[in-house]
């Protein structure tokens, strides 16, 4: 058991069994899933937890509330690490009532084959649900990252509940800087929608703010301006820092090279920031995440069976549907024969809002004294 705040505790769970998360993001240091009680006149759990944690998650609702029967469970967000013991708890405590939308009890429906119609508080955007001290203000947040998210504001401590927002990879019992891992988390799966992140800020702004709880990653507190302003960012794809990610693939090795050789012209030409990247063997959510942390991007692909490399397709396939834009983007392609992959890299970027770099470097086979020159030129176009 642990205190967050006035009357609110901390009763989620970490998990170390999980390799990937939604079946995608490795997370080497697991995930934590978060849960909330808070305990008044009348006493809320704010949210549930993955399906396999159900019993740790029971235990501890129990460690806080011994004899004592929650009157509500308000499920912000219906993917399944957050509300598969729904119906757990309900079972758990019969005169628990559920909160949610509208929308919500569709999604509880289609899990569990019950709306729940006998138990259930439906409420609107900027609905009040009162504890005592603790007044709960619900707001929408539709498409953060599905549709039927809302978060929770508590007046009387002030704090958020943040639903997947401000989220970060790692369990809660590992010590590690937040910002990679919430970018990575964010870009990965909130990425798409930054156009309804930045509404829902726009609705935050408008509060005062102590603490933010989140879903996954540790509690904010304190200055939360950095945390803000990171989201801020993120939600209007602008680039964090000033850098050049070079991200290559590479078959026997040439192109290879040639990045290795702009990383080397772009330190020569007085870049201070430089990410190199493999797609075929780095871990592809760091390489997406460092594509929008940084101002710059170079991607060297090969034309391989008159297409693209796979590991380069899928990169700039996972950029785009992302909205990835606002940056400046170069090309390094390799060709033996018929080279096509600069043309088809920047087709594939056509609807993106990017500045394109003048110069393309065109590598036959392995690196030439005509190519080198041109990656020193393009090295110096990237520094200016």
């Amino acid at each position: 058991m642990r205190s967050v705040a006035n009357d609110t505790y901390y009763v989620g769970v970490n998990d170390h069994k999980i390799d990937l998360f939604e079946g995608i993001y490795r997370v080497p240091n697991g995930v934590a899933y978060n849960s909330y009680v808070i305990v008044d006149d009348k006493i809320a759990i704010m949210d549930a937890v993955d399906e396999y944690f159900g019993d740790q998650w029971i235990a501890n609702i129990k460690s806080v509330l011994g004899d004592r029967q929650p009157d509500y469970i308000i499920i912000q967000h219906m993917e399944p690490d957050h509300s598969a013991n729904a119906l757990r708890i309900a079972e758990e405590y019969p005169s628990v009532k559920l909160v949610g939308n509208t929308k919500t009890f569709v999604m509880l429906k289609e899990y569990f084959g019950t709306e729940f119609s006998d138990r259930r508080v439906v409420v609107g955007d900027g609905s009040v649900l009162s504890l005592g001290k603790h007044d709960l203000h619900f707001v929408f947040a539709p498409m953060v990252h599905w549709p039927e998210v809302m978060v929770t504001y508590d007046s009387f401590t002030k704090t958020v509940f943040s639903a997947d927002g401000f989220g970060k990879f790692g369990a809660l019992d590992v010590d590690e800087p937040w910002a990679d891992e919430a970018r990575r988390y964010y870009i990965g799966i909130v990425g798409k929608y930054g156009r309804q992140v930045d509404a829902a800020l726009k609705k935050l702004a408008t509060l005062d703010i102590a603490r933010i709880c989140p879903l996954h990653g540790p509690v904010l507190e304190g200055d939360l301006s950095r945390y803000l302003g990171l989201y801020s960012k993120w939600a209007n794809y602008e680039p964090e820092e000033e850098g050049v990610v070079v991200a290559y693939a590479s078959v026997y090795g040439h192109t290879k090279k040639a990045a290795e050789l702009l990383c080397e012209e772009l330190k020569a030409a007085g870049c201070k920031k430089i990410i190199l990247h493999d797609l075929a063997r780095d871990d592809r959510s760091v390489c997406v995440a460092d594509a929008f942390r940084y101002s710059k991007l170079v991607i060297a692909g090969i034309t391989y069976n008159a297409n693209l490399f796979p590991a380069v397709r899928e990169f700039i396939e996972n950029l785009t549907e992302r909205n990835y834009q606002k940056r400046t983007v170069g090309f390094i392609e390799n060709g033996t024969w018929a080279p096509v992959a600069a043309k088809l890299m920047r087709e594939k970027f056509e609807k993106s809002n990017l500045i394109f770099a003048n110069t393309t470097v065109k590598v036959c086979a392995a690196l030439s004294d005509e190519s080198r020159a041109q990656v020193k030129a393009l090295a110096e176009e990237l520094a200016k």
